[in-house]
């Protein structure tokens, strides 16, 4: 039994493992189990302590360590060891750790490519051994996966922490990798808008097109408009408003630009 992983508290159930192997299914072997999980709960409750502040509360951590304990508890053969923590212990960190390799990337990560990154992690040890270098070929070769699932694996093996917009780049240009992102264009929006009122605008009568043009791209006050076209500011009001809300009605029941739907055939 590993020294670290003794404990004064620790339960004496060799006799009760013994039993537990000997006993059919039914309501006493589910009672003696259970009373073996219940007596070395505590040790996978200490075991469970040991990852605290690591993203996950420590009910959390305490229920899964005791997946691990029910397993192994499980799994336990008395008859090829006397002590049950040197068996237990391996099975429940494992279990604990197994939680954070699949739960707890930054981001999502498919199980198909963590498991790929694992399968390429390990070839790539056992091929540092042999002084192989692991190169994309042999790798392929070594694990039998395709060139491409090794380079997915291989890629995921710098995933499992994402990297604060505020880091500096490797290019050695000083800048921070958020400088080199891109972003949304406002620009186009404004395009689709413009689209949109097109067919509404081309609706109106020339001298509403010219109200509307000295106002909103000459940035005219209506006073001076309404001088320009020889008519009263209220009348320069009254046209602008119509004019618009003929464009908004218009561009309402026109198809959404947006959408870009293709014409059914018929």
């Amino acid at each position: 039994m590993a020294t670290e992983d003794r404990h004064a508290g620790d339960p004496e159930t060799q006799e009760a493992f013994r039993r537990l192997v000997e006993l059919p299914e039914g309501a006493e072997r589910k009672r003696v189990r259970q009373e073996i999980i219940s007596a070395w709960l505590p040790m996978a409750h200490r075991l469970a302590s040991r990852y605290r502040d690591r993203g996950e509360t420590l009910e959390d951590l305490r229920q899964i360590a005791a997946v691990g304990l029910i397993s192994a508890v499980d799994r336990f053969d008395p008859d090829r060891s006397r002590s049950f923590v040197p068996f237990a212990v391996p099975t429940i960190t494992g279990e604990i750790r197994r939680h954070f390799r699949d739960r707890m990337w930054s981001v999502h990560v498919p199980r198909r490519v963590q498991n790929l990154r694992n399968v390429v992690r390990v070839a790539t040890a056992q091929l540092a051994a042999e002084g192989t270098p692991a190169s994309l070929a042999r790798l392929a070769e070594h694990t039998g996966l395709t060139e491409d699932e090794v380079r997915q694996g291989s890629e995921a093996l710098h995933g499992f922490n994402a990297l604060s917009l505020d880091a500096e780049t490797s290019a050695g240009t000083g800048g921070v990798l958020g400088e080199f992102l891109g972003a949304s264009d406002g620009a186009f929006d404004l395009v689709l808008d413009r689209e949109a009122a097109k067919p509404g605008l081309l609706s109106l009568a020339e001298r509403e097109k010219r109200a509307l043009y000295l106002r909103f791209f000459k940035g005219k006050t209506q006073s001076a408009i309404a001088a320009e076209l020889g008519v009263s500011q209220m009348h320069v009001s009254r046209l602008i408003a119509r004019s618009c809300r003929r464009i908004r009605e218009n561009a309402l029941t026109e198809p959404d630009p947006r959408q870009n739907t293709p014409p059914s055939a018929g």
